[in-house]
């Protein structure tokens, strides 16, 4: 594979003439690169009125890799061969090399050029480009083209120092200007019948430079990137990742019908992509095309969110980190996740997050100008006071995990930091449904603090301003972002029945539907292997009231009449156990929960009929009941019931997060080694 390399434009504030006085003075040798051992001239020649210098120069490297390597190749430097065109009249140098050593086992071309800055003549302007291609090297390619590419890059940050450092050394000796050229009187009737010669024609056995592409250059001054600008507008770049985001935008630029992305959106995918650049191509094409689908340019200028998600949706943006970042506060704890969907859908909300995501780079940008520095991600401080089991309403679970989809794979690298406080005991268990779903590389920006010292040394105060701590967290700053709240069903979406009948079928493939008869209720196994494992439920009650309990044996359980799995002969307290306590449910109500296990064994979910005031429950009804219910016309109830089991190592991992973080933020892990307190945590919650 050819591995290439473009430079911005990097800008010496100085004119040419004493540009090229100082570039001349690296020759034959130069003590600021210790690489470069030395050179010596092969071929020279001018143009007759003096206006082309062109010299060929044979220039020695010494081998900066391992003995061994060294060894095997049996070279201690290798040779390049350079060709400087150096045009005084168009005040342009041009420079091509190649190299000599290995040349029929790697190939290296180089083109660098200086030439007088397009808006101001008395600067100039330096752009480089290589490329290195290794077709064979001993069973070493591999090593040899890491070490190439590092010694090459930390060879083009010293050639600019060392630039620099002979421009100084001019100024100090007295040399502050040089004379532009002028033809010589007598030679202006010679230089005009020069002036179509080719310069690299001045000396007929003169060769050309090796085999190779052309000096590439950009198509107008107007595309190119000025190194200045980088480190201004995008912040520092190695020259390796300055040239892959010059590559991939010159393909943009190349092969992009439509608007070509700003720089700060085309660097954010390549650091999503490692700056692998046919990788970030890829993503962000797919992204370009996502765009101009959903129309998203133009969300921000077409996006209304309804009244309702103005009043209920708790988040919004309040100044900025101590970093300069944008910052947006989320009260998740507070919010109705499924009041909102069931009130505006999930279409709604996901062009609300989205228009959320435009905003933020929008702001990104505006604090750039306002700070004087590169802002290209805002953070997020995320207060989950109030989270419950009502938000793992399995719905609500798949439409959050689609929005982490949708903004990752289009919002790369714009969250620069999330802060999580006052987390609860319920945290780790939706932590571990959504965590596998959040890459490796925004997982490293989670911070939480479960305590509620967050306000002390090593917690907010450290990522915001004091004064600017929103004053629902204990802080300084009136924050006006809604305080959420239930939503009244009196604005859920009255729906069309065909709408109504695509819900249920979207829910139908994560829902299973039962009918619990009475004296014979509906049952459903679930087998742990190992302990503090978390098994989770999610269950709407469609018709009746039923009563809920969470049983646990170690026997295997042999289904019945109607798939009844406890058995008949079955002892409570002898041959299983009750580890959930009843819990009674009304119809119409919605409940989540969620149980860390102790034991391994088989864990039962029961759900049986209420009985009325004044009569007996009886966990076991005989066969005789059964066969009545069965063949009865009796009341009977209706449920829609999902249930999980999170693994143990996962939930330790997210519960040792929570735990190790009382004081102070931490970085939150996806697992860890670490156990929990190895007790058992269960709770239920009627959300609606």
């Amino acid at each position: 594979m050819v591995q290439k390399y473009q430079s911005p434009v990097r800008v010496y504030k100085y004119p040419f003439e004493l540009v090229m006085a100082a570039y001349e003075k690296r020759f034959p040798t130069c003590p600021q690169i210790p690489v470069f051992l030395g050179s010596e001239v092969l071929r020279e020649s001018r143009s007759p009125d003096g206006a082309v210098h062109v010299v060929e120069r044979s220039c020695r490297l010494r081998v900066d890799a391992p003995r061994l390597l060294r060894k095997i190749a049996g070279v201690e430097h290798v040779v390049f061969v350079q060709r400087n065109v150096l045009n005084w009249k168009e005040r342009t140098l041009l420079i091509e090399a190649h190299n000599e050593t290995f040349a029929s086992r790697v190939v290296v071309h180089e083109n660098c050029s200086y030439t007088v800055h397009p808006e101001n003549e008395d600067w100039t302007c330096f752009e480089q480009s290589a490329s290195l291609d290794i077709r064979s090297f001993f069973g070493f390619e591999n090593a040899l083209e890491k070490i190439a590419m590092k010694q090459y890059t930390a060879n083009i940050k010293r050639g600019k120092e060392v630039i620099e450092h002979y421009l100084n050394e001019l100024t100090s000796q007295g040399t502050s200007h040089i004379p532009r050229w002028t033809p010589a009187p007598g030679r202006e009737e010679d230089a005009c019948g020069q002036a179509g010669q080719d310069p690299g024609s001045l000396e007929a056995d003169s060769p050309s430079s090796a085999p190779g592409p052309a000096l590439e250059m950009v198509s107008s001054d107007g595309d190119k990137l000025d190194a200045d600008y980088i480190e201004r507008c995008l912040g520092h770049l190695t020259p390796m990742q300055e040239s892959c985001l010059i590559q991939l935008r010159r393909w943009l630029q190349e092969t992009h019908k439509g608007k070509t992305p700003k720089d700060e959106h085309i660097l954010r995918f390549l650091r999503a992509r490692d700056f692998h650049v046919d990788k970030a191509r890829e993503m962000l094409c797919q992204s370009l095309s996502w765009r101009k689908q959903q129309q998203v340019d133009l969300l921000l200028q077409t996006w209304r969110p309804p009244a309702l998600l103005e009043e209920f949706y708790a988040g919004g943006w309040h100044y900025q980190d101590t970093d300069g970042r944008p910052l947006y506060i989320l009260r998740l704890g507070q919010m109705d996740t499924k009041g909102l969907m069931k009130a505006v859908g999930e279409e709604a909300l996901l062009r609300h997050v989205l228009s959320v995501n435009e905003e933020g780079q929008k702001r990104c940008e505006g604090n750039t100008k306002q700070f004087g520095r590169p802002i290209s991600s805002w953070t997020c401080l995320l207060d989950l006071e109030g989270l419950n089991m009502r938000h793992l309403w399995r719905p609500g679970v798949k439409a959050l995990l689609r929005m982490i989809e949708v903004v990752q794979d289009n919002y790369p690298e714009t969250l620069g930091r999330l802060l999580i406080v006052r987390a609860p005991r319920v945290f780790p268990v939706l932590w571990t449904l959504i965590s596998p779903f959040i890459n490796e590389n925004t997982r490293q920006k989670f911070l939480i603090c479960s305590g509620s010292n967050y306000l002390g040394p090593g917690g907010l105060v450290d990522y915001l301003d004091k004064d600017l701590i929103p004053d629902f967290l204990g802080g300084e700053s009136v924050c006006n972002v809604p305080e959420g709240g239930l939503v009244p069903k009196s604005l859920y979406l009255r729906e069309e029945e065909q709408e109504r009948a695509d819900q249920l079928r979207q829910w139908s493939e994560t829902y299973h539907s039962a009918s619990v008869l009475r004296g014979a209720p509906h049952e459903v196994a679930v087998e742990i292997l190992e302990g503090e494992s978390v098994i989770t439920w999610d269950f709407d009650i469609l018709r009746g009231d039923v009563v809920f309990s969470l049983y646990h044996t170690r026997q295997t359980p042999k289904p019945g009449p109607r798939e009844q799995l406890i058995g008949r002969g079955w002892v409570l307290g002898r041959d299983y156990s009750r580890v959930e306590a009843p819990l009674v449910c009304r119809e119409g109500e919605s409940i989540q929960g969620s149980h860390v296990t102790r034991w391994p064994g088989v864990y039962l979910l029961q759900w049986q009929m209420h009985s009325p005031p004044g009569s007996v429950a009886c966990s076991l009804p005989g066969v005789d009941d059964v066969l009545t219910a069965l063949h009865s016309p009796g009341p009977k109830c209706k449920l829609l019931y999902y249930c999980e089991v999170l693994a143990s190592e996962d939930f330790r991992g997210s519960m040792s997060s929570l735990e190790s973080c009382t004081s102070g933020f931490s970085q939150l892990s996806a697992a860890t080694s670490a156990s929990s307190s190895g007790q058992s945590h269960s709770s239920s919650l009627v959300s609606r």
